[in-house]
């Protein structure tokens, strides 16, 4: 079984740590670390997973996380071994900006988009690529410069206002941090397990709780039942599924963890107030209206 990985990232002498990964890099778990982490990604498709929160991403998808958010990226099953992943990832931790030079008024913004970012900020529009240059420019800057184009991209950040916050405020990175490492091993068997047929059992003693116990513990933590969440992780790549394939209703229920198509179809009814069908349908017709 599959844990929440606590990411111990090589030691930095300078500000922040820039890294480029390949497309071995997407098979990494659901992982934590106390470092901030700002990922672009050049190259690749999948499911991004932030908190309690999955959504769709692709290159130019642009995420800034706060210290101990657990995430992770996930390549689509259908992408081919010869085709591209890559991700370039700044990390930095406040200890490389003095608690002083932050309460400047001058920085004010960017205080108050790492406060954000403990939630997850996903970033759009034309900026990014703007991002994205700051970025490639840091791979050949260092010294003073390289802290100047650090700060600059802490800037432009703060300032956009094309953004989605990812993971809601009731969210697991809302918990105390002696509990933290206990609902991200409980978030990591529901991450990596959702569409298989998942085990109360085993979820409470990951969390090493009876049953019964647990079942308090997570509603506290998340403000959802453990039931609530798998089905919210379910709904969610069945409904992608729903509008990026032309898979059969039935083969999407199953993949989406679903042992039954008339509960799939129920739940889905119940969340989203149209039918699978009706939806696929829908979506299908706005698009060639747009078009």
């Amino acid at each position: 079984m599959l844990k929440a990985s606590v990411e111990v990232l090589q030691q930095s002498n300078g500000t922040f740590l820039l890294r480029e990964f390949g497309k071995e890099a997407f098979d990494a778990p659901y992982h934590y670390h106390p470092e901030y982490e700002l990922t672009y990604i050049t190259a690749g498709i999948g499911k991004r997973y932030v908190g309690s929160h999955m959504s769709d991403f692709k290159k130019g998808d642009l995420v800034l996380l706060g210290p101990n958010l657990p995430h992770c990226w996930k390549l689509d099953t259908y992408v081919t071994e010869n085709e591209a992943a890559r991700a370039t990832v700044l990390q930095f931790t406040m200890n490389s900006i003095s608690a002083d030079f932050m309460e400047k008024a001058e920085l004010s913004e960017i205080k108050r988009l790492l406060m954000k970012a403990s939630h997850g900020i996903s970033f759009h529009g034309r900026l990014n690529n703007v991002i994205k240059k700051h970025l490639f420019k840091l791979k050949t800057t260092n010294g003073l410069k390289g802290i100047i184009t650090f700060l600059e991209i802490l800037e432009q950040l703060s300032s956009m206002q094309d953004f989605t916050i990812l993971a809601s405020s009731d969210s697991i990175n809302r918990v105390a941090s002696n509990d933290q490492h206990r609902i991200n091993q409980v978030m990591a068997y529901i991450v990596e397990n959702f569409r298989k047929q998942l085990s109360l059992q085993e979820a409470s003693s990951i969390a090493h709780m009876t049953p019964n116990a647990f079942c308090k513990y997570f509603k506290k933590t998340t403000r959802k039942t453990f039931i609530e969440t798998v089905i919210n992780y379910r709904l969610n790549y069945a409904t992608n599924q729903l509008i990026q394939t032309d898979k059969a209703i039935s083969e999407i229920a199953f993949e989406s963890g679903f042992s039954d198509v008339s509960h799939f179809y129920r739940q889905f009814k119940h969340r989203m107030h149209i039918s699978p069908l009706n939806y696929r349908t829908k979506f299908v017709e706005q698009i060639n209206h747009a078009s």
